[in-house]
This record gives C-alpha cells, structure tokens and sequence, in this order.
C-alpha cells in the first residue's frame, strides 16, 4: 500500500499497515528525506511535491491500494479517479463523493436536500456583517478569514483565495453567516460498499485558533444522549444521500448556550487529525476500518463510548501563535498516553508544510480525569531547538471554563498570551547551571575558574532569553533542577521551553529602529505591494509572508515613506529578519 501523505498521519496509517502485515511504500520530497516516516515505511520513493499527482502515480503502479491520509490529496476528486483508472483501490469514498462534499457549496446543497439544517450563505451584496469568508474546496481552517466591515471583505476575500490556491489548487471562495459565540460539533461516520453507514460518536473540537483546532475531544461535554442521537442521524442521512464508502466527518456549528440549535458546516470525506479520541472512546481502529471497508467487507460492528478522550496538538508555533522552525535538538514524550509524532531527536522542522508536529491524547473514565492525564502528560512533553505551543495548552487546560466545558470558537481570540512559570531570569539562572554541570571540572572548559581545593568561585553572565533584554547574573552553582532538560541554547521546564543566548558586542549594543518592519516568523515573500520611495498610511501592507500555509501581512507602523525594501515574491527570510524600513 501506498501511503500519500507524510509528518504523523504518515506514521500513524504505517503503523496499522505493519500490525495487519501489509508492505508500504512511503513517498517523501527532498525536505522530508530524513523524516521519520520514509525510515518507517518499507519502500519510499522521491517526489517533487506531495500534491504532484502524476508523479504520485508512477509509484501507485506498483501497489494495490493508496491511503491518502489527510489534506494534500486526501479530498482530490482527480486523485481519487486517477486511481480509480489504474485499477488500484482509493483507501477513501469515490471521487463523485469527494467532488460532492469536497465543494463546500455543493455541500450545502446536499445537507438541505438529506434535511440537515445549514447555515445561510450570502454573496458580496447581500453579506450581513461579520460574514465568514471560506475557501468552496477548502479545509483545516484554510482559506478562512472572518470580516467585520464591508470594505474589508475585498482584501479578505482575495487573501483566502490565494491561501485556498495554495493549499488546495482551487481558488473559490464563498460567504457564509458567522456565529460569534458557537461550538464545533462534528460526527463520525463510516461507510461500508453496501449502503450501510454508521455514527461513532461526536467530537467536541470548539477550542480553535484562526478556525484551526487545537483540543478536542470525545464525547462532547454538552452533547446528551439525545442529542447525540439526533446528530447521528442527521450525518448518516447526509453520507447515505451522497453515497458515501469510508471514514468521514460531518462538522456542525452550534449554538454556544443550546447546542440544540446547530447547523451543517461541511463534511470532511477524509480521516480526520483528531480521530484518535474516536479511537480511544470506542476501541476500534478507523486506520483497520477504513482498509476492511475498501476491501468489500460489511460493517458488522457494534459501537458503545467507554470514558473521555482529550487530545492536544502540538504546534511549531510561539505564543502569537506565528510559526517557527528549526532542528529539533532533543524530542522528549511522556509514557502511559498516546502520542502520535512527526519528529524526534535530530528531526528538521522547516516552514514548507503545516505547524502540527505531535499529537499527545489521553483517555479516561470520566472527563475530569482524562484533562488531568493530559495536562501531566504535556508537562512532560519537550521538544527543545524551537518554540511550541505546549506551554500555552497547559495554560488553556487550567482554566476554570475550560474545565466546565464552557467552550466557543471564539474563546482563544479573546486571550492575553500566558505567563510563563518561571521568570526570565529564573529561566536564566537554570541555564548557566544547567551549562557549569554539563563541562564538568575539567579547569579549560570551567568559566567561573578554577581554584586548588575544588571550591567553585561565582561565575558571571550575560544572558538573552527568548531575545529579551540582556540580563546581567552572577551565579554560585548549588545543583541543576532535576526536572529541567537542557540541549544547546534551549532549557525546558514543565512543558515550557526557552532559547538562551549569550548576546554579542554587537547586538548589546544595537537598537531596533522604530520603522523596521521584521519578520516575526520564517517564511517566504508572497507579496510585495510596495516600492521604495512609496507614501504608506499606518496600516497598509507593505510585504507579505507566508509560512506554514499561513499568510501574514507586515503592516506600516505609522505614516511615511518605505525607505528600505530588499526582498522580493520568492525570498525566503528568517525570523527577526528586517525586510523593510517606513521612516
């Protein structure tokens, strides 16, 4: 079997295939040649991209099935025939299916006919404010923006086409209502080849940032069981009227307060990132399921929900949410749950591809005790040479809301960035002594010198953390904390982790000019819709990045003239990086 697809979805679909003895043939571009999943897989082939479906192709030839994982070509109609035509089986439902729900529009359209409410959509004209603009082929919260003033809807709009362009290869977007305090409900469903579809249950997916999703979990915390009944069978009717053979999800916007009140936002004809809280609250294996129902089997199981379970993505990401990159010095997961990774020690993280790099998912009897598993389960989540969101999860986990379950799709946007449990210079203090231990009591590599009698003198410092302001300590080494790992630059505690530098002369002493515009992630240029010798309004774009499928405007601080710009659509630039100067 071919497994199209890469990162921990990759991994995941290999690790059933290995269990059932089937042999996989894994595809890679050059960025992922070391990635874990092509050391993994039996056979691995080089591909230009993994949207590159003529290339793909080639390596199908040689299989007898290809699971698509999730995004890339997942949701392709054209992949889906592709194989259709070569004999080999399409681990997913059929190419008109796909077409079918893959078309957001059309969609819709569906859901009204099989009577699942939807939510109104609009055109430019008739927009009633805030609307939602949404990509028609899109998915995972690309191509989404939400706009609260008619003449912001024309940037908007031509922003998450060209999002939605590039991560799908189609362009179209459409308006939808937006419901500012709403839940994310979704449904799964499976579907074998003789018209049976069945419901595993719902997913609780509300806690999202820019409409991706960061927790969910299984069952919903406000979903009865009647209810649960009734969004059963508005997601079965909805796969039974389109036809639908394999694992999907209908997704439902609910009201925040009566979940009662809900409406059909779109149907993924795919695997989806959480469904291992599925997994864990049924006990089956939607990878084994989804290969039995592609090889003619009939559904003949029964589903029951044992206990909660939680899972949290984590992200190559800082707490403003902006992606980062980099090696991963040192990729520490806890034991006793789930965890579903895409790098380890001596992995690359680069910008070319999504920001989720780990899954970490825990399961228990009730929901108190399943957020509490996975919140010591991230305390021990480490992943050191870049910066991840595992700290901001702790924090989101601890709230009292989130713990009642008071959730919306909103709430994350209304959150100030965490505080970190220790201070700068605590975080800097364990880094000296965290670098005093690791070059022991050899005299060359000591730096707070050497005396006859083994009495260590104080050592003196001046350290960075995270690029804050230098900071000036003189440290008497007492011991390390046991719980602190350190690698290189960065120190992690508790599921938090730092960069430490020692500054230069030179950036001691260099000032950030008022006017610079720097790249607060790395990335490439997009766009460039100014000159030099350009009048700007405070605001107005000057560059464009994109990183991680993510597009970001560099806006002019203030009125003037862009007096610096170097880089061009194409360039890749770094964190920090300035790319432009308004004075």
């Amino acid at each position: 079997m071919l497994v199209a697809n890469r990162g921990e979805i990759a991994r995941r679909v290999l690790r059933t295939l290995h269990g059932l003895g089937i042999r996989s043939l894994a595809i890679y571009t050059e960025a992922d040649r070391d990635a874990p999943h092509v050391r993994e897989a039996d056979e691995a082939e080089l591909v230009s991209s993994y949207l590159a479906i003529d290339e793909i192709m080639v390596a199908a030839a040689r299989v007898d099935a290809v699971h698509p994982g999730y995004g890339f070509l997942s949701e392709n109609p054209a992949f889906a025939r592709a194989c259709e035509e070569m004999g080999v089986v399409f681990i997913g439902p059929s190419a008109d299916a796909i077409e079918l729900m893959g078309d957001k529009v059309r969609a819709k359209e569906a859901a009204d006919r099989a009577g699942v409410p939807t939510v109104p959509t609009y055109t430019p004209e008739t927009a009633e404010y805030p609307v939602l603009v949404k990509a028609a082929a899109g998915g995972g919260g690309r191509g989404m923006r939400v706009v609260e003033r008619p003449e912001d809807l024309p940037e908007a709009m031509a922003a998450a086409s060209r999002e939605a362009a590039a991560g799908f290869g189609d362009d179209r977007v459409f308006l939808e209502r937006y419901l500012p305090r709403a839940r994310h409900i979704e449904v799964q469903v499976l579907g074998d080849t003789h018209g049976k579809v069945i419901s595993l249950g719902e997913r609780e997916c509300s806690l999202q940032r820019r409409h991706q999703k960061v927790i969910e979990e299984s069952p919903s915390p406000v979903v009865d069981a009647a209810l649960r009944s009734r969004l059963g069978e508005e997601a079965v009717s909805l796969a039974q009227a389109a036809g639908y053979v394999g694992a999907g999800t209908v997704e439902f916007i609910a009201d925040a307060d009566d979940p009662s009140q809900h409406f059909f936002l779109e149907m993924n004809a795919r695997l989806q990132v959480e469904h291992p809280v599925t997994e864990l609250v049924t006990g089956l294996d939607l990878v084994e399921l989804q290969l039995r129902v592609a090889a003619g089997e009939p559904l003949d199981i029964e589903v029951s929900l044992t206990g909660h379970a939680i899972e949290a993505r984590v992200n190559a990401e800082d707490l403003r949410f902006f992606p980062s990159a980099g090696p991963v010095l040192l990729a520490a997961f806890p034991d006793g749950v789930r965890v579903d990774a895409a790098v380890e020690t001596g992995s690359v993280v680069g910008t070319d591809y999504d920001s989720m790099i780990a899954k970490v998912i825990a399961h228990g009897p009730d929901r108190e005790t399943a957020i509490a598993r996975l919140d010591r389960a991230l305390s021990q989540t480490a992943i050191l040479g870049l910066e991840t969101n595992v700290g901001f999860l702790r924090s989101l986990l601890a709230r009292d809301d989130v713990r009642a379950g008071e959730l919306t799709t909103s709430l994350i946007g209304t959150l100030d960035p965490p505080e970190p449990p220790l201070t700068d210079e605590e975080v800097a203090v364990a880094w000296a002594s965290a670098q005093l231990i690791q070059r022991g009591d050899d005299p060359w590599q000591r730096v707070d010198g050497w005396r006859l009698g083994g009495v260590r003198a104080p050592s003196y410092w001046t350290l960075s953390v995270n690029g804050g302001d230098p900071i000036a300590i003189e440290h008497n080494l007492k011991g390390s904390d046991p719980f602190m790992l350190c690698s290189g630059e960065w120190i992690a505690h508790d599921g938090w982790a730092w960069h430490v530098t020692e500054p230069s002369a030179d950036e001691l002493h260099h000032a950030v000019g008022d006017g610079e515009l720097r790249a607060p992630m790395p990335g490439s240029v997009l766009l460039v819709p100014r000159k030099v010798g350009d009048e700007v309004k405070a605001g107005e774009p000057v560059v464009v990045l994109e990183s991680m499928k993510m597009e970001l405007a560099l806006n002019a601080p203030s009125d003037g003239t862009v007096t610096k710009l170097d880089v061009k659509v194409g360039d890749k630039v770094a964190r920090d990086e300035i790319v432009a100067v308004v004075e």
